[in-house]
């Protein structure tokens, strides 16, 4: 079960400051090295930018793949002045 939680882990894409396209490169690298199936992860601010990844990969480069699941939650962060915040996060699961 472990070595599971280490694939995901590996076939998992944090979206953060980057342009988009690093990101759809990213997922594409992982299909090209046979992942069966990518995770990318977001929240708050950078949720668009997740659904506009999967969207262009999808669409563009892998017409093949289909959106396995789409989980949305909320997180809870500690700030720099150390007061919990709420965010939303989503993990959309791509599959071949």
């Amino acid at each position: 079960m472990d070595e599971d939680k280490k694939e995901m882990d590996q076939n998992t894409i944090f979206i953060g400051k980057k342009n988009t396209m690093s990101y759809v490169l990213a997922v594409i690298t992982q299909f090209n090295q046979n992942a069966d199936m990518v995770t990318i992860k977001a929240r708050g601010k950078t949720i668009s930018k997740a659904v506009d990844v999967s969207e262009i990969v999808k669409n563009k480069f892998v017409n093949s793949l289909k959106v396995e699941k789409i989980i949305i939650s909320t997180e809870e962060i500690i700030t720099e002045n150390n007061t919990p915040m709420k965010v939303s996060a989503i993990e959309i699961v791509l599959s071949k």
